[in-house]
């Protein structure tokens, strides 16, 4: 390894132990993917307060998003909410899943046609989905981890990787 890779080599080792001390202050320590990272470059999975305590796995939430599952272990219908698709933090929540936007709206429109249902709607910002999700008994979305800290009337159930 030439001198040029080895302190490129250091420097990102360093940014990485970086970045797990600061995630331990803040209590974020690793997401559920097992990577760490501060909550700007992540995107949480957010639930209405009164979901009762689950833990989704990205299986679990392929299934919600697919509407194969409609709803919670305490009867509560599912509402889905979405993000308009020119956001990267729904790209990347999608890519999190391992489909593509346009892959679900394919699935989705196969659905509506079927007369299986609608598939969720597509809010402009994380300050909308944060909102719906709040007011809306049963609902799930899906946000900027950083926007979702502290905000009332949601829980954060999953923390995934924001790609870039």
């Amino acid at each position: 390894m030439g001198r040029t890779a080895t302190l490129l080599h250091a420097a990102r080792r360093l940014g990485l132990i970086l970045a797990v001390g600061l995630g331990v202050a803040l209590g974020l320590g690793t997401t559920a993917t097992g990577q760490t990272g501060t909550p700007a470059n992540n995107v949480a999975v957010i639930v209405h307060a009164e979901v009762p305590a689950v833990t989704l796995r990205r299986a679990d939430l392929l299934d919600l998003y697919l509407g194969d599952v409609r709803f919670w272990r305490d009867g509560t219908e599912i509402v889905l909410f979405d993000q308009q698709p020119s956001s990267d933090v729904k790209s990347s929540f999608y890519d999190y899943l391992g489909r593509s936007i346009t892959r679900m709206k394919s699935l989705w429109l196969r659905r509506r046609l079927a007369g299986e249902g609608d598939p969720p709607e597509a809010l402009a910002s994380d300050a909308e989905v944060l909102a719906r999700v709040a007011e809306t008994p049963g609902a799930i979305g899906f946000v900027r981890a950083d926007r979702a800290r502290d905000y009332p009337g949601v829980r954060v159930v999953r923390v995934v990787p924001l790609e870039d």
